[in-house]
């Protein structure tokens, strides 16, 4: 169980509580609401942070928030997009973004998916030595001219404030042996410019991992340029670096962090003559997560062993506290400055117990009718959304630099819960179904 202690210091919604109420009265609880000031905000101070490289991109990792009105304001910021799947291949081109602005990086990745990404010009990242063939059998026996590899190097990742991530017990990557061999079997196919990726941990809350990360890659680069003479282009740190979920938590600091790296690209590729290595960051939860909330309406209170405030939103919105126990801070609205006196669990309808957003969470007095503001779930809020219980995706809104707000995907009708019913006569009339509200 989470207790937060009374006093503790607050969050704050990037909107007041009349202007929600005003969103509210004409897109109804619950939906996402996204801040595109700060979307841009921090789009530039990443880039700020690697402005010293000159071939830096923020390759945005498409599955925290794939929407295609979100993709392309970063797309405005400079940053390219990181993709898993062909549909997400599918979002970037249709939000402008092609080329060499996109990466594939997958695993037990489809042939098809392969030649989505080499028709849109992507890199594509291959996760084990034994995409070499598959690549050459999606492609009808050849090679693009640029291939990254994801590389694995087992044992547990050590940060300033001790181990932060276990790479063996993870699915993804090579071993450093396995990318030496693959990377000289597609260099003599015809590959001529080669990328290495790694990702060791997950929202880590410590300046010093992108940089010990950085180094261990660039000796890697070396090693390898070295001992096959072969072209390494870039260099990608793919995510990892973390938010504050918990109001008491200190925020990570992009400039320190962009430092870190400098500091050992100067050291160890410089002096290699690499200094030309492009670097790469994916940073899907770091961009998106703060800029994004989930906004929901208690619309229940029930009192037994505990005080239950039911919402209208549930897990099937936000499914990381209820899968990941993860931490959401939550503001009540209007009551942002008001001590927190009550101890409550946020319920949503499901059916199962886990749907719960906090457990014995300390908030303002609050009750049936108040607006919610859910924070930092701008990434992997929405997009692992799911229909459980027959439960309908919420809209999702941005609150764009002018004060204005945009729907930029409408909320799910019982229509598009039962539309893969249609070519059954006898469930058709479903999937012509209209929401009722």
């Amino acid at each position: 169980m989470e207790h937060q202690i009374h006093g503790a210091q607050q969050k704050r919604p990037f909107v007041t509580k009349d202007q929600l109420e005003a969103i509210a009265s004409e897109h109804p609880t619950p939906f996402y609401l996204y801040d595109e000031a700060e979307i841009r905000r921090r789009a530039a101070e990443l880039n700020a942070a690697f402005a010293w490289n000159p071939g830096f991109r923020e390759y945005f990792a498409v599955k925290a928030t794939p929407n295609p009105w979100i993709v392309s304001i970063l797309a405005e910021c400079g940053c390219g997009c990181d993709c898993a799947t062909g549909p997400e291949l599918m979002l970037a081109e249709a939000a402008g973004v092609t080329g060499r602005a996109v990466m594939l990086s997958s695993n037990d990745t489809p042939d098809e998916d392969f030649r989505a990404a080499d028709e849109l010009g992507a890199i594509i990242n291959l996760d084990g030595p034994d995409m070499v063939d598959c690549l050459l059998r999606a492609l009808g026996g050849r090679v693009p001219e640029t291939v990254c590899c994801r590389v694995n190097p087992g044992g547990s990742f050590e940060a300033s404030n001790g181990i932060i991530g276990s790479p063996e017990d993870s699915k993804f990557g090579m071993t450093e042996a396995q990318l030496l061999e693959s990377f000289a079997r597609l260099r003599d196919l015809g590959v001529r410019e080669f990328g290495i990726h790694a990702f060791l941990a997950s929202n880590t809350q410590v300046n010093d991992y992108y940089p010990r990360l950085a180094r261990m890659l660039f000796e890697m680069a070396v090693r390898a340029s070295r001992e096959l003479g072969i072209r390494i282009g870039f260099i990608d740190l793919s995510g990892g670096v973390g938010v504050a979920y918990r109001p008491d938590e200190t925020p990570c600091d992009l400039g320190v962090i962009g430092d870190g790296v400098r500091q050992a690209f100067e050291e160890v590729l410089v002096p290699a003559g690499m200094g030309d290595v492009a670097i790469y960051t994916e940073l899907g939860r770091w961009m998106l997560a703060p800029a994004g909330a989930l906004v929901t309406r208690v619309i229940h209170e029930k009192v037994t062993y505990r005080d239950y405030l039911g919402v209208d939103a549930c897990a099937a919105n936000l499914m990381r506290p209820a899968i990941y126990d993860a931490y959401h801070h939550i503001s009540v609205m209007g009551a942002e400055d008001e001590p927190p006196t009550h101890r409550v669990n946020v319920v949503g309808r499901l059916c199962e117990n886990s749907d719960q957003f906090a457990r014995d969470r300390w908030l303002p007095d609050c009750g049936v009718g108040d607006l919610l503001f859910i924070h930092d779930a701008g990434a992997h809020g929405f997009s692992m959304g799911y229909n459980y219980n027959g439960t309908l995706r919420s809209a999702e809104l941005l609150l764009r630099e002018d004060g204005s707000v945009q729907q930029i995907r409408r909320a799910e009708t019982p229509a598009d819960y039962f539309a893969t019913f249609d070519e059954d006569p006898r469930f058709s009339a479903l999937a012509g179904a209209r929401r009722k509200r």
